[in-house]
């Protein structure tokens, strides 16, 4: 898939408010600084369209791109393609209220749950780490909830390739305790663009899901 075009539309409060849900949605979220900015960057080839900061919990609303792609081979007939990237607010340890916190934890439920063109929801995963709690524990919402996802494993360049598959693998098999099915996954890096290629095919694939 080619990005054409990516421009931010609108950040909102509560789903409620979000842009009409007439075009296919693809919502990114993770552990605060999981490296969310600069993924979303780097898969619109565009290093300005989301804010990357070194203060967690920056992104603090629901926050909408309008992404434009060439149709693929098979339906050139139907022109430009068009679907939302959703940048979503972390979650962990960004140093917010409880009450805020609290806020955030429903807006995002909400969002995840009765959000009707939400395609999938691709998870953020530090790969310079072991199994953390808070992602597992978040995934077995989404799988409460029956929202489908897609696992990203981030900063691949930051660590050697050896500990960076050890990771990916014990994250895996933590999973594998509680999931009979294991979810697609990738490994990526903003840096050296890893990932990005297969991660749009998925986004092109299910687009055309979409409209069939």
């Amino acid at each position: 898939m080619i990005i054409k075009k990516a421009k931010y539309l609108i950040s909102s409060p509560d789903y409620t408010k979000c842009p009409a849900p007439d075009i296919p949605e693809y919502a990114f979220i993770g552990r605060s600084n999981v490296g969310k900015s600069s993924l979303i960057n780097m898969l619109c080839n565009n290093e300005k369209l989301a804010k990357t900061s070194n203060s967690p919990g920056k992104t603090q609303m629901i926050n909408h791109f309008e992404i434009a792609s060439p149709p693929p081979p098979l339906l050139k007939e139907r022109g430009e393609v068009k679907w939302f990237l959703v940048d979503l607010p972390g979650y962990g340890f960004a140093k917010i209220s409880q009450r805020s916190r609290r806020r955030w934890e429903q807006m995002i439920e909400n969002y995840l749950r009765k959000r009707e063109n939400l395609v999938n929801v691709f998870v953020l995963i530090d790969s310079r780490h072991s199994p953390q709690k808070i992602d597992l524990e978040f995934l077995q919402q989404l799988g409460k909830w029956e929202v489908p996802f897609t696992l990203i494993f981030t900063k691949a360049d930051k660590e050697t390739q050896a500990t960076v598959n050890k990771n990916v693998r014990s994250f895996l098999d933590a999973m594998r305790k509680t999931w009979q099915f294991l979810p697609q996954h990738f490994v990526t890096s903003a840096v050296k663009k890893t990932g990005r290629d297969k991660i749009l095919s998925l986004i092109e694939e299910k687009n055309i899901s979409f409209s069939e």
